[in-house]
């Protein structure tokens, strides 16, 4: 396979959802993978905590924005986020939306399974901070949440 095709496959490919692809030809095999490529990536800072102590994910983590009181909803393992149950049903919640303690917020495909995230709080999705089809990692912010007064 010529240098020339493989660069015409990843041109075709960049602008798709395809992550991986695989082509034998002429006795040649070409494997393109694409994965997310972070050059920098800034979080929010979340005040002193008692040393040793780490904050698992699903745990809430208040954030300062503005005026508002916001909580964090994070990944509880590594997995592909999806905002509906599937490809033609509405999406579990959107900004805005009011939430209940136990509601779920959305699911996270990690090996065949599906898992569903449920809110921690009572309170109004602020922002989603997740693409549907992403894949997220352990401890990746998912929501803002303002909880209830």
């Amino acid at each position: 396979m010529e240098l020339e095709d493989i660069k015409a496959l990843i041109d075709i490919l960049k602008d798709t959802d395809i992550t991986e692809f695989q082509i034998e030809k002429e006795g040649s095999k070409v494997k393109i993978r694409r994965g997310r490529f972070y050059t920098s990536i800034e979080l929010p800072r979340l005040g002193a905590q008692e040393p040793g102590m780490l904050q698992p994910p699903q745990i809430k983590a208040e954030i300062e924005e503005g005026t508002q009181r916001l909580v964090s909803v994070t990944a509880p393992l590594v997995g592909t986020f999806y905002r509906a149950s599937s490809p033609e049903a509405p999406p579990f919640t959107e900004i805005g939306s009011k939430v209940r303690k136990g509601q779920v917020l959305c699911i996270i495909e990690a090996m065949k399974l599906m898992n569903e995230i449920e809110s921690e709080i009572d309170g109004t999705v602020s922002r989603i901070l997740v693409e549907n089809g992403q894949p997220v990692e352990y401890g990746e912010p998912l929501f803002l949440i303002e909880p209830l007064s």
